[in-house]
Formats: C-alpha cells, sequence, structure tokens
C-alpha cells in the first residue's frame, strides 16, 4: 500500500512539474514577472513530498491510508543509538510503526539429578513449566527435611534466593512449576534436583499479555513498519530514553485497562514515558 502510494505521490509530483513548467514557458515570453508563481509552487514540489502525497489522497478520494510517521509517535529520545536496538521480529506478524512489543527471553526448561539417595523423580509441568518471573539460569531444589515416603524441599533461583519450599507430592508454582514424586527409597537431606530454565529466542512479537515466555512483559516499541508475515525480520525497536504519544502507540486486540497500565509501568521502568497527545 505504501509502495503504491509513493508511485502515486511521484505521478502526481511530475504532473505538477509539467504544469510548472509549462507555466514558466508561457511567463517567459509574456510576463517575466509571473515567474515568482510558478518558482514558489516548484519549490513546495520539491521540499515538501509529504504535503503531496496528502493533495493526491485528497483529490484520489482518500483511496489510500497512510501509516503514521516517527514523529507521530515520539515527541522525544536521547538519541537513535542510545534509545533504540536492532531487534528480530518473529515470522507470522505484520506490526506497525508504534507496536508495543514483548521479547521472547524464556526458553525450554529440563531437570536433571545425580548422586540422590531418594529415588523419587521431578516431573516438570506439562503445559506451564516456567511461569510469571521465571529467569533463565539454573534452579536448585534440595531435600532439608527427611521424613518416610516424603520429604521437604527448598527451592532456588539461578541468583541463589529462596523461593520457598514444597514437601514430596505437592505442587510447586513459583517461577517454575514442578511435582516431586515418592519413590521406593526415601530422600535424604541433601538429595537435589537442577532445573535449567534455557535463553528464549530474543525475538519479539506484539505484546501477548498471557505469555510465559518473556513477551508478556513489554520490551519495547517498534521505530517502523515491519512486515514479517513470510519470514523473521530485522527492524529496530525503542527500548529506553524516550518520551511518546500515547495515541501512537499500538496495542494488541481486546488488551484490558489494567494490562495496557502495566504494559506502560514497564515501559516506564525504561524511562520510556508515555504522554497523553495535545
Amino acid at each position: 500500500m505504501k509502495k503504491k502510494l509513493r508511485q502515486l505521490a511521484t505521478l502526481g509530483m511530475v504532473l505538477i512539474s509539467l504544469l510548472i513548467l509549462t507555466a514558466v514557458l508561457f511567463a517567459s515570453f509574456e510576463r517575466p514577472a509571473a515567474l515568482i508563481v510558478p518558482v514558489v509552487f516548484a519549490c513546495l514540489a520539491v521540499f515538501s513530498k509529504r504535503i503531496t502525497r496528502r493533495l493526491i489522497i485528497g483529490i484520489a478520494g482518500a483511496v489510500y491510508s497512510e501509516s503514521n510517521y516517527l514523529g507521530d509517535i515520539v515527541l522525544d529520545e536521547l538519541n537513535k543509538d542510545g534509545s533504540r536496538e536492532a531487534v528480530t521480529v518473529l515470522s507470522g506478524q505484520n506490526l506497525l510503526i508504534g507496536t508495543v512489543v514483548g521479547k521472547a527471553t524464556i526458553g525450554a526448561l529440563s531437570e536433571t539429578h545425580a548422586g540422590n539417595t531418594g529415588n523419587g523423580v521431578m516431573t516438570l509441568d506439562a503445559t506451564t513449566p516456567a511461569i510469571a518471573n521465571a529467569q533463565v539460569g539454573v534452579y536448585t531444589v534440595k531435600c532439608i527435611a527427611v521424613a518416610a515416603n516424603s520429604g521437604t524441599f527448598e527451592v532456588f533461583d539461578p541468583k541463589g534466593n529462596s523461593l520457598g519450599i514444597v514437601v514430596v507430592a505437592a505442587t510447586f508454582a513459583n517461577q517454575i512449576k514442578f511435582v516431586i514424586a515418592d519413590g521406593a527409597q526415601d530422600f535424604i537431606a541433601g538429595d537435589t534436583f537442577l532445573v535449567t530454565v534455557a535463553a528464549g529466542t530474543a525475538k519479539v512479537k506484539i505484546l501477548t499479555p498471557a505469555a510465559l515466555d518473556g513477551t508478556q512483559t513489554a520490551y519495547g516499541i517498534l521505530a517502523g513498519d515491519v512486515d514479517a508475515s513470510a519470514a523473521d525480520k530485522a527492524g529496530a525497536a525503542i527500548v529506553r530514553n524516550a518520551l511518546v504519544k500515547d495515541t501512537g502507540l499500538v496495542w494488541p486486540g481486546g488488551i484490558s485497562a489494567a494490562d495496557k497500565a502495566a504494559a506502560l509501568a514497564q515501559l516506564a521502568s525504561q524511562h520510556i514515558i508515555s504522554r497523553v497527545a495535545a
């Protein structure tokens, strides 16, 4: 659509230029002073392509819709090198400039253990092994209290922070989700399971509040249209230090007011501030 609009605008500029040339030739023979008017129009045609486009659109009956420009979205930014980052847009999407995107930071989960006395097993949740706030790295799940046909385990995140305790046969659901089953041989203190959370693809897609791979968190705002309908495609996103217009942001359809407010707060934590457009 934009390509066709550019072609139409170019054709319009050619026609205007021809008219101006005709006027110049006619005026040069009749009234040299009349050259002022066509020269002014020539300057407008050369330096205001956007005005010419909109004039053509108006004449054509607004057949084509024009996408936003960066100036329709960004009020101010530190500088493009400091505020923007290169991103890869996940295939299957055709996203407009101003789209609020999330980044896939969380990948697959796996469990390992070695040298345990107890032979019970850990089973990661089949549907949502990683839940809100999951971190890339290795979680440690260590037995801290023994009991016949049971046991109590403490869970530590990749940074060594305790996330809580869980007993055998109960479900643990804090960043990661799993169940430890009892085995024929009871666990002893120190028996350990390791849960590794792999890094995600680091590709972006439109903010998805219900996701658990990291794209539920606002990462940035696309700085240009990106058509990744057929395959992953490179683009750029504003990810820090910018002031943006609320009317220029593009959100997923049906997003709730609460999810939108949460996303705006996440952007604000990266110093991307949304302002109500005047």
